[in-house]
């Protein structure tokens, strides 16, 4: 399978890439599924992939476990080396094009002190949904690439039968 077929699956295609990377084989090996692994538990344990009603959480938290994304990448690049290169292709393009947009204009309000007012706290939960949604679908590509269920869904899906079942009862 080819790169660009890969991302198309996973509706991914908003990914700048040059033409020579789309057409190259897409083959993981097994520091690649190794890798993937360690970052999908990472995504799907923070709030990068998790609902954060607004009810919940802090904004200067949340905005850190994204940016915590940085280290962790560079710490599993490092560990796993050269032999998970198709793993690195995906997480350094991830960080630097949907990642770091986030993170830079973020980290320069908070400084400014953006989280003290209310509306710039929807409009940061507003745009983290947004990236939610971006690394939702990473994780998964991350479960693919580690040949491992893919776990991101879980929780919304146990979420749909409560919600369904309350909107019947408000019908009757």
């Amino acid at each position: 399978m080819k790169w660009k077929d890969w991302l198309k699956k996973w509706e991914m295609t908003s990914l700048k890439l040059t033409t020579p990377f789309l057409t190259m084989e897409w083959s993981p090996k097994e520091a690649d599924r190794d890798a993937a692994w360690e970052m999908y538990v990472e995504l799907l344990t923070r709030v990068t992939t998790q609902s954060l009603p607004k009810e919940h959480g802090d904004e200067k938290t949340a905005l850190q476990s994204v940016y915590s994304l940085f280290p962790i990448t560079r710490e599993v690049l490092k560990r796993h080396g050269r032999e998970a290169q198709e793993f690195a292709k995906l997480a350094v393009v991830v960080l630097n094009q949907k990642i770091r947009p986030f993170t830079a204009k973020w980290h320069k309000l908070s400084l400014e002190n953006a989280f003290e007012k209310e509306e710039m706290r929807i409009k940061f939960r507003k745009e983290l949904q947004q990236l939610q949604e971006v690394l939702r679908k990473y994780s998964k590509m991350l479960a693919d690439m580690a040949q491992v269920e893919d776990l991101t869904a879980l929780e919304e899906e146990e979420k749909e039968p409560n919600n369904k079942k309350e909107k019947d009862k408000k019908k009757k």
